[in-house]
């Protein structure tokens, strides 16, 4: 069902639409941890080096994908939120359009640079085919992967974010139940781990496919609306190509700064690792609000409605600052727990090390929580490129932190890395969203 998110108590629409959002994130982490076990105990420990050593570039391309996807959807938002259905079926498409192309070349640069990219990243030996085996296939899924999240963006977009939750959950009980298939029955190895997880993705994309023909009949278009217009086209690609290159931007600043960790040894590498995947656990509440505001901010911008946006940013700069201070005592007192689900109690050190982390990096929680919800914010207003150019600011902390003290100063700097990015980044945000709130005022009224 559609939803407007231009009516009524501004936090009250926020917590509704945020919470399948935050079911669905979590279930996809609970997911991956499952993934990594089945890769782990029934194909080996070779292989799960393999897929954790395609891990970032895997995040470099599929992140950048996605969130081209959800920057495509932010433009559906505000035609929604106008009440333009004529526009939003011409969006849909253009979107038609752009997605069709860029799928294909994104497919063809990535599967036949996969190799090159390997050895780029000197992936050892050992290792090298079963990562290439993997990547390659995954890369080869790309247009699966684009249909699966621009479909669930424009749904999402529409103020429906259930359907997309059942969707999700089915799409991973259907991963698993292929991974289980392919690994143990056919003994693919690492093929079918990545089969199983293109052909997952390409069922959950034609299942939202079938459920918008069937229930969203406003995101229909027909003949007419196909007419190609550049302007549509540019004016999506503005939206959905900030959005692609700050998630390459965020993938860069983590390899430069993991090339730094690499140098302090293996235990401080691994409890790096650790600590980011616990660390997303904990901070993913913070993340799906800042994912709502999005679509929220979108819809109050196509009515027209500034002062409702305001309203609703507060209210949720209010929720993440109090989910924040929960958030803190959770990493001090729970942190080395959560970390146990991807490393054995035995290794006190690295628990040690994950401990320190958090001593650190908690307290700059409120700090992430700005970002999450203006960056998101002014993305859902139309300006993506200006959210864009905070990646900037946090690729340059990560890189004078990582290259100008971790390898002097060892495993503290490097616990400082990310809360310095988080710091550079509001640095800009802040007073941006400030500015194009009063931008947009002021273009109303004249």
């Amino acid at each position: 069902m559609v939803k407007d998110l231009t009516q009524g108590k501004p936090i009250n629409l926020i917590l509704r639409f945020c919470m399948p959002l935050l079911a669905g994130n979590l279930f996809q982490q609970f997911y991956n941890l499952i993934d990594t076990i089945i890769v782990g105990r029934f194909i080996g420990k070779t292989a799960l080096s393999a897929v954790g050593s395609v891990g970032s570039l895997n995040f470099l391309v599929i992140g950048s994908v996605i969130g081209l996807c959800s920057g495509l959807a932010i433009p559906v938002a505000q035609a929604f939120g106008a009440e333009d259905y004529k526009r939003l079926r011409r969006l849909m498409a253009h979107i038609f359009y752009i997605s069709a192309v860029l799928s294909a070349a994104i497919t063809l640069i990535t599967v036949l640079g996969t190799g090159g990219l390997l050895r780029l990243l000197n992936t050892p030996d050992d290792i090298f085919k079963d990562a290439y085996d993997y990547i390659v296939i995954i890369f080869g899924g790309i247009s699966a992967t684009v249909l699966y999240n621009i479909l669930a963006g424009v749904i999402r977009s529409v103020g429906d974010s259930k359907t997309p939750l059942y969707v999700l959950i089915f799409s991973s009980f259907l991963n698993i139940g292929l991974d289980l298939l392919f690994v143990i029955k056919f003994g693919m190895g690492v093929k079918g781990v990545a089969i199983a997880t293109v052909v997952s993705q390409a069922a959950s994309g034609l299942i939202c496919l079938i459920i918008i023909w069937r229930k969203f009949k406003l995101l229909h278009f027909s003949k007419p609306d196909m007419s190609f217009d550049s302007r549509i086209c540019r004016h999506l690609l503005y939206n959905g190509l900030p959005m692609a290159l700050q998630f390459s931007i965020t993938a860069i600043g983590s390899l430069m700064l993991q090339a730094c960790v690499n140098t302090l040894g293996s235990d401080i590498i691994a409890a790096m690792t650790v600590a980011g995947k616990t660390l997303g656990f904990i901070v993913l509440p913070s993340e799906t609000i800042g994912l709502t505001m999005a679509t929220y901010c979108g819809q109050n911008l196509g009515a027209g409605k500034i002062d409702r946006i305001k309203k609703g940013v507060n209210s949720a700069v209010g929720v993440g600052m109090l989910y924040s201070v929960m958030a803190f005592f959770i990493a001090r007192f729970a942190g080395r727990y959560i970390s146990l689900l991807f490393i054995s109690a035995s290794e006190t050190g690295v628990l040690n090390n994950v401990e320190h982390y958090f001593g650190i990096c908690s307290w700059f929680f409120p700090v992430l929580v700005f970002i999450y919800i203006y960056r998101n914010s002014i993305q859902g207003m139309g300006f993506s490129v200006q959210a864009m150019s905070a990646g900037v600011f946090e690729l340059a902390a990560r890189g004078i932190v990582g290259f100008g003290f971790v390898t002097r100063l060892g495993f503290t700097a490097a616990c400082f890395a990310n809360p310095m990015a988080w710091v550079a980044a509001d640095v800009l945000l802040i007073p941006m969203y400030f500015y194009q709130i009063h931008k947009l005022q002021k273009k109303l009224t004249e």
